[in-house]
């Protein structure tokens, strides 16, 4: 399957996740991991995340201040 990439917000990254935990768990559990994957890489990349040893599950909530 052709791959393509998006460029959102976390928060609207957040709303995707939300709107995706409404349906059925056996349709979309790949999709929601594949999603949080690829944002705690790129959270990490950014120096964002916690080193990979130290990592907590992945939320994409923004830290707050």
């Amino acid at each position: 399957m052709k791959e393509i990439t998006l460029t959102i917000t976390i928060d609207e990254a957040n709303l995707i996740l939300e709107g995706l935990g409404s349906m059925p768990f056996n349709k979309v559990y790949q999709l929601i991991g594949k999603i949080q994957q690829q944002a705690g890489a790129q959270l990490q990349e950014n120096g964002s995340a916690p080193a990979k040893e130290e990592a907590a599950p992945v939320s994409l909530e923004p830290k707050k201040k």
